[in-house]
């Protein structure tokens, strides 16, 4: 207590301002709470292409898993299925395994690389036009919009009275909100089990605890994000404002605001010509800040190009209908490089816009390259795939009459729909012979069954004479013979002995 009464009578370090003053500066606060953002309803050219993008992804997401293909009998028929019981992936007529993992290794990267050309070409148009946030956020806000009213209905509607008035447009809002998210959770389920079947489950109350936890966080995340979270994801969540700066060079398009234009800003007054008001050295914006209000980040693009610019070009359909009330041409702000804005504001002439550039080659051949191995992967891609896993305990036997033995587990993949057997040699060991748990005591090469689109797993031994000089590790090729067609598949392995 002694401590803390003198370090209480310790007068103020310097640089803080004397309590007592009123006339001393309040600093700026390191945290300043959310501003919840009412972004006005747009109409031009660039809402259009983000409505129409914004029904017809849902309504993808919502359709695919009803679409049905044919694989014939004893198999799912829904064109996409993520099957978990069986681990199957299946994909109109491609189905892959687990051992296919590297089928989605490529998938990643021509995602990633795709995004890096989309960026490198025209900013971020991933973020305002087809990113499940936005497009989820674009639904919430037509909905909002629909029972609150516009911009200024919203304000108002927030900043009034909480009368039965408010009342009932919160609750008709949230309650539209939630049966989108619920409807967004059930559809996501839908891509895992059979869509038809699932939906009678759920009808009759039936879907399962793992069905039903699916969906319930399925539909808390829909609801959270898009309703309450918005622009927070795309500021503080999403990771790719921050890697967007390295992908972005001087021939990127981005949405832009053309200063050397629009600058100084000031109202329009009344019977003011522009004439005069260029004579006062004024510019085309009239500070209308119609660009702010529809902003779904709620940042001003006149500001430059920003982190928390999604591109998109909401700003660029409010400006270009003030510049035509006013009688002044579009595109004042507009998609523009920079390196084209430099040349406009010098000598007052537009640069052509260069598509081909070293980035754009390289991110187009990488696709291009990664595409191309996954097109022969899959048209190459075999029917059987065999796994050979060695006994770690013991590493190897001694027998009696002095032979070596090692044993093996065989898994075979059979993607098939009829049952296979394959006839097993081995080479390595000089004289080395191998035998199947429970078969082939006559000393004939062992046949090892797998039944139709299973895995099979055979316990099998390998056994090196005595005398055999066999010492150390010493590989080993297992070869399996199809009976069949006689294809032949091997596995690499070793031979363990003292």
């Amino acid at each position: 207590m002694q401590n803390l009464a003198r370090s209480s009578s310790l007068p103020p370090p310097p640089s803080a301002p004397a309590p007592s003053s009123p006339a001393s500066s309040t600093p700026a606060p390191f945290y300043a709470s959310h501003q919840k953002i009412y972004p006005k309803a747009a109409r031009g050219r660039f809402r259009r292409i983000k409505s129409a993008l914004m029904v017809g992804l849902l309504a993808l997401f919502m359709l695919l898993p009803w679409l049905r293909w044919d694989r014939g009998a004893g198999l799912p028929n829904q064109a996409i299925l993520f099957d978990l019981d069986s681990q199957r992936f299946y994909l109109f007529a491609l189905e892959l395994w687990p051992q296919h993992i590297y089928y989605l290794t490529g998938a990643m990267i021509l995602a990633a690389v795709g995004l890096f050309l989309a960026t490198a070409l025209a900013g971020r148009v991933w973020c305002g036009y087809t990113c499940p946030q936005t497009v989820w956020t674009d639904l919430y806000v037509k909905v909002e919009e629909w029972i609150e009213g516009d911009r200024g209905a919203r304000i108002r509607l927030d900043k009034g009275p909480r009368d039965a008035g408010w009342l009932a447009k919160k609750t008709a809002k949230h309650a539209v909100w939630l049966l989108i998210a619920l409807a967004t959770g059930a559809s996501a389920l839908f891509y895992f089990v059979d869509a038809p079947g699932y939906v009678t489950d759920l009808l009759r109350f039936q879907p399962g605890p793992v069905a039903t936890g699916w969906i319930l966080f399925m539909t808390a995340c829909t609801y959270a994000m898009a309703g309450f979270m918005r622009e927070q994801m795309c500021l503080y969540v999403c990771p790719w404002p921050r890697i967007q700066a390295a992908l972005l060079d001087d021939e990127s398009l981005t949405v832009t605001y053309q200063d050397w234009r629009g600058d100084g800003r000031a109202p329009l007054r009344k019977e003011q010509s522009w004439a005069e008001r260029s004579a006062e050295g004024l510019g085309d914006c009239i500070d209308c800040k119609a660009c702010v209000q529809v902003c779904p980040t709620g940042i001003d693009i006149r500001d430059g190009l920003q982190m928390d610019c999604i591109s998109c070009g909401l700003c660029i359909d409010a400006c270009d209908d003030v510049m035509g009330r006013i009688g002044r041409p579009g595109g004042l702000i507009r998609y523009d490089t920079q390196s084209a804005q430099e040349a406009k504001a010098v000598a007052r002439k537009p640069e052509p816009y260069r598509l081909v550039r070293p980035r754009t080659i390289i991110y187009s051949l990488v696709m291009l390259v990664v595409g191309g191995m996954m097109t022969l992967g899959v048209l190459l891609e075999p029917t059987v795939d065999v796994s050979v896993l060695r006994d770690r305990a013991p590493l190897y036997v001694t027998l009696s009459d002095g032979a070596i033995q090692n044993s093996y587990t065989v898994k075979i993949s059979n993607m098939t729909r009829a049952p296979q057997g394959y006839r097993l040699t081995v080479s390595g060991p000089r004289g080395a012979t191998v035998t199947a748990a429970g078969g082939n005591a006559d000393g004939a090469a062992p046949v090892l069954g797998a039944e139709p689109d299973t895995v099979q797993t055979h316990r099998v031994h390998v056994r090196a004479p005595a005398g055999a000089a066999v010492a150390g590790s010493m590989p080993l090729t297992l070869t399996l013979t199809r009976l069949s067609d006689g294809v032949v598949h091997q596995a690499e392995t070793v031979f363990l002995a003292p």
